[in-house]
C-alpha cells in the first residue's frame, strides 16, 4: 500500500536508536510500516546502530553522555533551587542540539518528524527543549510518539525544572500531533496538558510463522551449558526496578524441585547497576541459578571475538519453557506481546495498563496481583505438566493478538495520523 499524501521521508528523532529497549523496537516497527506506505525513514539521535547514510548522530543527544548525565542529576531529586549556571548549561546544550537538528533536516531532508519519546519522559531536558524550539521555529509537521511521561515515574516527580517540563514535555504546538501507547496516558495528557492524542498500542508482525529450532539455534542449550531437560524460565527484559524481577525469582525458587534456570538476556540498564546487584544477590539468597550472558545473547546473531556464536533473543525464546513478566509498571508491554508471538505460557503481574488495555482482549496467562501466591505457582505447575493446555492457550492468545495487535492495526493508526498532519 502507498499513502496518497505528500509525505516521502520521515525523520525519526530520539535520544537513542540502538539495542532492545522498547522505544528502539517500536521505532523499527513504525519505520517498517512507513516504508510499506512508500515513505522512507531517516534518523537523528545521540546513539545509533543504524546505517550511517540514513542517520545523523549528535553525541550530545544521548541521555547518557557525561555532560548530559551530570546536568540531569542537578535537575531532579532533593535539590531545592536551580542555579543560574545550571539554567545556562541547559540552554547551551539545547541551542547546540537545535543547530544539529537544522543540519539534520538540511542534509537528510525529512518531510515530517516522528519524535520518539524525547518530548515525553525528561531523560534529556536539553534535547526536549531543542526539539520544541525547532518545531516552533520551522513549523515542520511532526508526530510525537510518547511511550512514558514524567508524571509516571517517581524519579521525575521532584526537582527544579518544572517550568521546562511544562514547556517541552510535551509541548502544544500547531504543527505537532500526539500518539500515546495506552488509554490512561491519553486521559492524563488531556487532563494535564489539554492535548488530544491517538492511542497506538505496541504491536508485532503476527503474519510471520512462529519460529522454532533451526540450524543456527539448535545447539543453543549445549553451547550455553544448559542441560536438554532443564526448565528454562525466561525474563525477557532489562534489569530495572519497575520490571519486578524479584517476583520471577521467587517463582523460580518455588519451582526448585524442577531444577529451573532463570535467564535474563538484557544486562544493560538506564538506571545504574544498583538494582542489578540487588537482583544477583537476591537470586543467590534464594538459591536460584540465574544466567545473564550479554556476551552470548544479543539483539542479532553474530560471533564473539573468540568466534563463539552470539544468539538472538528470538533464539532464546525458542528454547524457553516459560516466560515471566511480573512488571510493576509498563507503558504497554513489548515482552508480553513477544511471548504471545512465540506461543509461550507466561506469568504476568496485573499492572495498570495490562488491566485496562490488554486483559479485556481475552488473553490467557497466569496472573498475580503485586505478589506471588501459592495459587499462581500451582497454575504454573499445571501448565508445565500439561503441554496440551499450554498449546491451546498459545493458539488462542495468538488469534487474539493477530486481531488486535498486528502491523495491520499499526498501519491504520499511522495512516490516520498522517492524514491529520498539517500540510506545508
Amino acid at each position: 500500500m502507498t499513502h496518497r499524501g505528500p509525505w516521502k521521508r520521515a525523520g525519526f528523532v530520539g535520544t537513542r536508536f540502538a539495542g532492545t529497549d522498547g522505544v528502539s523496537l517500536e521505532t523499527s516497527k513504525w519505520a517498517r510500516v512507513l516504508n510499506d506506505l512508500g515513505i522512507e525513514a531517516v534518523y537523528f539521535s545521540g546513539l545509533s546502530d543504524l546505517p550511517r547514510d540514513i542517520s545523523r548522530v549528535a553525541p550530545l543527544a544521548f541521555f547518557d553522555h557525561p555532560e548530559v548525565a551530570s546536568l540531569q542529576r542537578r535537575c531532579f531529586g532533593t535539590i531545592r533551587q536551580r542555579s543560574p549556571e545550571t539554567t545556562e548549561e541547559l540552554w547551551r546544550i539545547a541551542r547546540s542540539l537545535k543547530q544539529e537538528l537544522y543540519r539534520f533536516c538540511d542534509t537528510l531532508a525529512p518531510d515530517f518528524l516522528v519524535i520518539e519519546n524525547a518530548l515525553a519522559i525528561p531523560m534529556h531536558i536539553p534535547l526536549g527543549l531543542a526539539i520544541t524550539e525547532f518545531i516552533a521555529e520551522t513549523g515542520i509537521p511532526s508526530l510525537a510518539h510518547h511511550h512514558d511521561f514524567a508524571w509516571e515515574r517517581d524519579r521525575f516527580r521532584t526537582g527544579v525544572v518544572q517550568d521546562l517540563l511544562g514547556m517541552a514535555f510535551p509541548p502544544d504546538l500547531p504543527s505537532l500531533r500526539h500518539a500515546v501507547i495506552n488509554r490512561e496516558a491519553q486521559r492524563q495528557l488531556g487532563l494535564r496538558r489539554g492535548v488530544s492524542s491517538t492511542v497506538v498500542p505496541n504491536v508485532f508482525d503476527f503474519s510471520l510463522p512462529q519460529p522454532g529450532p533451526d540450524e543456527y539455534n539448535r545447539d543453543l542449550r549445549e553451547s550455553l551449558g544448559i542441560a536438554p531437560d532443564r526448565l528454562v524460565l525466561l525474563q525477557p527484559t532489562r534489569i530495572i526496578a519497575r520490571k519486578g524481577i524479584e517476583h520471577a525469582l521467587e517463582l523460580a525458587a518455588r519451582l526448585a524441585h524442577r531444577n529451573p534456570l532463570f535467564v535474563v538476556p538484557h544486562h544493560e540498564s538506564d538506571e545504574g547497576d544498583e538494582y542489578t546487584r540487588r537482583i544477583c544477590d537476591y537470586a543467590e539468597q534464594l538459591g536460584v541459578d540465574m544466567m545473564v550472558r550479554p556476551d552470548r545473547i544479543g539483539l542479532n546473531r553474530g560471533k564473539t571475538d573468540r568466534g563463539e556464536k552470539v544468539y538472538s533473543l528470538w533464539d532464546l525464546y525458542v528454547h524457553a519453557d516459560f516466560v515471566t513478566f511480573p512488571s510493576l509498571y509498563e507503558g504497554y508491554g513489548n515482552a508480553f506481546v513477544e511471548a504471545l508471538f512465540f506461543g509461550k505460557p507466561l506469568l504476568v503481574n496485573r499492572y495498570s495498563v495490562y488491566r485496562e488495555d490488554i486483559e479485556p482482549l481475552g488473553f490467557q496467562a497466569v496472573t498475580i496481583e503485586g505478589y506471588l501466591t501459592q495459587a499462581a505457582v500451582e497454575e504454573v505447575e499445571a501448565l508445565l505438566d500439561n503441554p496440551d493446555e499450554g498449546e491451546r492457550q498459545a493458539r488462542l492468545n495468538r488469534e487474539i493478538a493477530t486481531r488486535h495487535l498486528s502491523l495491520d492495526l499499526l498501519e491504520e493508526k499511522i495512516t490516520m495520523l498522517l492524514d491529520d498532519l498539517p500540510r506545508v
